[in-house]
């Protein structure tokens, strides 16, 4: 039998039945404060088209919500959609499950990736002259 996922001691039904003073009163320091000043006008848009994408998910069409918006906290109502977060270069595809409730969208899109070093060409310096050709 799998674990049922809590959050602070909540359950994820918990979270989705109670009011956002209530949920606000739950989260990590950083992200209370954060709410508590009041959302910025970009975050109540993502909100707004959150919400919209919910209503039209119920007619059973696949809808996915794409922003710039990295420093929105992710809320018990955002869970089960697909949000495509942008990371400086393109949108990741993010899709929101009950154990990413608290944290920031931006942490789930890195903005560097790995860099990996080829082998050196022809040229490339000095002691490449020295590297036998095949």
């Amino acid at each position: 039998m799998p674990k049922e996922f809590t959050y602070r001691g909540h359950t994820f039904a918990e979270l989705r039945q109670i009011s956002m003073d209530d949920f606000i009163k739950v989260l990590p320091s950083r992200q209370r404060r954060s709410l508590l000043r009041g959302l910025p006008d970009e975050q109540k848009k993502l909100i707004e088209k959150i919400r919209e994408s919910k209503r039209i998910a119920e007619k059973n069409e696949k809808v996915s919500v794409r922003t710039h918006c990295r420093d929105a906290v992710i809320l018990p109502e955002m869970v089960g959609i697909t949000i495509l977060v942008h990371n400086g270069k393109e949108f990741t595809a993010v899709d929101m499950t009950p154990e990413k409730i608290g944290h920031f969208l931006g942490e789930f899109a890195s903005t560097n990736k790995k860099v990996s070093h080829g082998t050196p060409g022809i040229g490339a310096s000095r002691s490449s002259m020295y590297v036998p050709l095949k």
